[in-house]
């Protein structure tokens, strides 16, 4: 495994021309050139571990192979590439394998709406179609929620980092505390009381949205039976339930779904990031049939139709979700995740693990310990990242094909840049 590196003189380019907005590149100075599976290599063909995983783009690792033979199999036949939202073949067999494999099992009859290539394309979907059905305005969304950076998405986004970056009004969002958010109070109770109080000032919204596990906003998980609280009350005030399993979806916390386990069927739920497999650009919302009110073209994206994704789609849905091999690789390497993590959290006085499935991570308490303890990492071969208000979290997502071998290697390297970064502390 390799060691951080400063960008050689033929990379100035990204100095000298990419926008001051880039981030990730900032921890993360050496320049990738080839990856595969879970391992990416430099363009001096150094190695790393990769626990980022394009921020849980890439469920299923880099490259697949069969993800990639079918993908330039259909290219070289002269495959649709682009078809906005005409019928096309890639398009269909998808459809039929998510439904045969996703919806059917879960007895789910919602239609699948192809929206812009991206998570908050698809946030602002779910969005504008609950208040198109509703006819109302206002939605409930939580503390430290992140839900994408376009307008409406972002209004419902907790992060004051994101709202402030582009000094636009940003209304017609009522925020409640996430579960656990506060000790000792319930935020479901705090929800109803609200609601069934005509004085309160919080009117029955268009939509309830949440993340089951919030990925950005430092890995809080929600309890099940808080979850089904918030449903039971949107339901009752014909609000629909909108869920943004946009990180945690696609087998991220061990069911393609999050709330699978949990009992709870969303109105709207919004997937991207490993939706397509390949890290390919797309997103869908899973509507229910009685929330599926519009009319031709109302809403929609030029790149909704890309046929590319829905080939490696396919290939992912039937490759890892045919029969529970995937799930029971979850449940054990997420096992060994917390283990280690438990066991690094008691060498930082006041550090939990957070999260659930393979979305896990140490809230070491202030985010400059947590960036010391990625910035070491990344110096022994290990690509790991933050998260949280503070970036108070280090967080793991690995590939959750991770062979059980290098996944636990990298832990070692995390475990090792954790114990590293404390004594360095205690010492200043």
């Amino acid at each position: 495994m390799g060691s951080n590196r400063t960008l050689s003189a033929d990379s100035a380019v990204y100095a000298r021309r990419e926008s001051e907005v880039r981030s990730y590149c900032r921890h993360y100075a050496m320049e990738f050139d080839t990856a595969a599976g879970s391992v990416v290599r430099d363009s001096v063909g150094r190695e790393y571990i990769d626990f980022l995983a394009g921020a849980g783009a890439l469920n299923y690792g880099h490259n697949d192979p069969d993800m990639a033979d079918a993908l330039v199999a259909h290219i070289r036949r002269g495959g649709i590439a682009h078809g906005l939202d005409l019928h096309t073949s890639a398009k269909s067999a998808f459809l039929e394998s998510f439904e045969r494999l996703v919806l059917v099992p879960r007895g789910m009859t919602h239609r699948v709406q192809f929206t812009g290539p991206t998570g908050t394309n698809g946030v602002e979907a779910a969005l504008k179609l609950a208040r198109k059905v509703t006819g109302r305005r206002n939605v409930v969304a939580f503390t430290n929620g992140f839900h994408g950076v376009s307008a409406g998405a972002l209004a419902a986004t907790g992060n004051r980092h994101h709202r402030l970056g582009g000094a636009v009004s940003l209304p017609d969002v009522t925020r409640l505390p996430y579960d656990g958010y506060l000790d000792g109070l319930d935020s479901a109770a705090l929800l109803e009381r609200l609601l069934a109080d005509g004085s309160s000032g919080v009117d029955a919204p268009a939509a309830v949205l949440l993340e089951s596990v919030q990925g950005e906003g430092g890995l809080t998980a929600a309890s099940p039976q808080w979850l089904r609280r918030i449903a039971g009350i949107a339901r009752e005030h014909s609000a629909a339930l909108i869920l943004d399993d946009v990180q945690a979806g696609c087998g991220r916390t061990g069911s393609f779904l999050s709330t699978d386990p949990i009992g709870v069927t969303p109105d709207l739920i919004v997937l991207s990031k490993s939706i397509s497999g390949f890290g390919l650009p797309m997103a869908i919302v899973l509507i229910a049939p009685e929330w599926d009110a519009w009319s031709p073209g109302e809403h929609n994206g030029t790149f909704r139709g890309n046929a590319h994704a829905f080939v490696t789609a396919r290939v992912a849905l039937e490759k890892f979700w045919s029969d529970d091999g995937l799930g029971s690789d979850v449940a054990r390497r997420s096992a060994l995740v917390r283990e280690r993590l438990e066991r690094i959290a008691t060498t930082v006085p006041g550090a939990r693990v957070k999260g659930r499935g393979m979305m896990q991570g140490v809230d070491v308490g202030y985010g400059g310990l947590a960036a010391e303890v990625c910035r070491r990492a990344g110096e022994h071969g290990l690509i790991v990242e933050t998260s949280g208000a503070s970036d108070e979290v280090v967080k793991v997502l690995a590939p959750l094909t991770t062979p059980d071998a290098l996944l636990a290697r990298g832990l070692d390297i995390l475990e090792e840049a954790a114990n590293a970064s404390i004594r360095t502390s205690v010492a200043l």
